[in-house]
């Protein structure tokens, strides 16, 4: 039997189209999919949690390839990951995310380097919580240090776990502070 069981999904999708500015040529998209699932671990501690890991990077496909469906393979430039465990687990079983939810949007994107940023937290059903995001290519590129909401109204409850992926195609509307752009990066090293 399968250690994920998928209660609901959801996906967001925001349109920016100006911060106060002038409108940017393009509107900014950013979109996060989520899903909520049964926690195989709630209420006890568990020594072993590479099997549960290992079957995620399937669920991980599964948003990624849904996220870039609807910003664009070729257009995604940020990313970020997150999970809400609820309040029968711990925080161990939402870090089981960092290998399988970035595995799973280098995959989709084409192997980026930089590491996918990430948040993760115990929680109550409804909680709301900001994911990270920056650029795919490089740690270091300002202009693209943003974040986006993610939560579930009914979830997680106390045996569940929402794991979330966010992307972007783009950095900040009116980004001007400076520091290494996306034409520069030269390294690939991930960082700069």
């Amino acid at each position: 039997m399968s250690l994920i069981q998928i209660r609901r999904r959801s996906l967001t999708v925001e349109t920016i189209h100006h911060e106060g500015g002038p409108p940017p040529e393009r509107p900014l998209r950013m979109a996060a999919a989520c899903a909520v699932v049964r926690n195989p671990y709630a209420g006890r501690y568990e020594p072993d949690l590479l099997p549960f890991m290992a079957e995620l990077r399937s669920l991980g496909s599964l948003l990624s390839e849904e996220l870039v469906g609807v910003l664009g393979k070729d257009r995604v430039e940020a990313y970020g990951k997150a999970a809400i465990v609820g309040i029968n687990g711990e925080l161990e079983h939402g870090a089981v995310w960092h290998e399988a939810g970035g595995w799973a949007m280098r995959a989709a994107l084409g192997e980026p380097k930089a590491i996918v940023p990430a948040s993760k937290v115990v929680a109550s059903a409804g909680y709301r919580l900001m994911v990270p995001l920056h650029y795919i290519h490089a740690a270091y590129v300002r202009s693209h240090f943003n974040s986006i909401e993610v939560g579930v109204q009914d979830g997680p409850r106390p045996d569940e776990i929402v794991f979330a992926l966010a992307m972007a195609d783009g950095g900040r509307i009116h980004s001007r502070l400076g520091g290494l752009t996306p034409s520069q990066v030269k390294v690939h090293d991930g960082q700069r």
